[in-house]
C-alpha cells in the first residue's frame, strides 16, 4: 500500500511538471503565431519573457526526469528488469532524451538569437530555419511525451518503430507549416513596404 501511494505521488508530480511546461510552450507558440500574423518586424518579443519561459521549462524538464526516474525505479523493483523491454517505455525515454538535447540547443543557440533579433522575421534564413526546427522539435516532443505518458493501451502491443512512426512526421509538418507562415509574413510585410514607398513617391509628385 505504501508503495502504491508513493507511486501515485510521483505520477501526480510528473503530470503537473508536464502540464506546466506544455501550457507555457503553447502560450508562447500562440504569441509567436500572433506576431507573425501581424507581420510587424518591429514588434519584438520580450527578452525577459523568453528567459523566464526557458527557466521554467528547464525546471519542468528536470522535474520530469526526477519523477520519471522515481516511477521507473519503483516499477522495476516490482516487475524486474524486463520492465525496460516495454516498447512504450523505450519510446518515452527516447523522446524525453531528444527533448533534453533539444532544450540545451534552445538555451545556448536559439534563445540568444531570439533575444538579439526580437522576432523570426529579423533573422537570416539559416538562423530562422534552425530556430523553427528546434521549436518544432520542442513542441512536438512535449505533446508526444504526454501522449505516451497516458497511453496505457500502447503497453507491450506495438513495436518501438510503430510507436515513434508519427514523431518525425509531426516535427516535419510543424516545421513546414511555421516556415510557410514566416514566408507569408515576410511577403506581406514587403508588400506593405512597397505600397508605402509607392504612396510616398506619388505624394512627392
Amino acid at each position: 500500500m505504501e508503495l502504491e501511494f508513493s507511486r501515485m505521488a510521483l505520477v501526480y508530480a510528473h503530470l503537473i511538471a508536464c502540464c506546466a511546461a506544455i501550457g507555457l510552450i503553447l502560450m508562447s507558440d500562440i504569441a509567436m503565431v500572433k506576431q507573425l500574423i501581424s507581420g510587424d518586424p518591429h514588434e519584438r518579443m520580450d527578452p525577459k519573457h523568453l528567459q523566464d519561459l526557458q527557466n521554467t521549462v528547464a525546471l519542468a524538464l528536470a522535474a520530469l526526469w526526477a519523477t520519471g526516474a522515481g516511477i521507473i525505479a519503483l516499477d522495476t523493483s516490482v516487475k524486474g528488469l524486463e520492465y525496460f523491454a516495454n516498447p512504450k517505455l523505450q519510446a518515452k525515454i527516447t523522446v524525453v532524451a531528444l527533448l533534453t538535447l533539444n532544450g540545451i540547443l534552445l538555451h545556448h543557440r536559439v534563445l540568444p538569437l531570439m533575444k538579439k533579433a526580437g522576432t523570426l522575421l529579423n533573422m537570416s534564413f539559416s538562423q530562422r530555419s534552425f530556430a523553427v526546427f528546434a521549436g518544432s522539435v520542442s513542441a512536438v516532443s512535449w505533446f508526444y511525451a504526454a501522449l505516451l505518458g497516458v497511453g496505457r493501451p500502447l503497453n507491450w502491443k506495438f513495436p518501438l518503430t510503430d510507436i515513434l512512426a508519427a514523431y518525425p512526421v509531426l516535427i516535419a509538418g510543424g516545421f513546414a507549416a511555421l516556415m510557410l507562415m514566416v514566408a507569408w509574413a515576410q511577403y506581406r510585410t514587403s508588400g506593405e513596404s512597397r505600397s508605402f514607398e509607392g504612396t510616398r513617391f506619388v505624394g512627392a509628385h
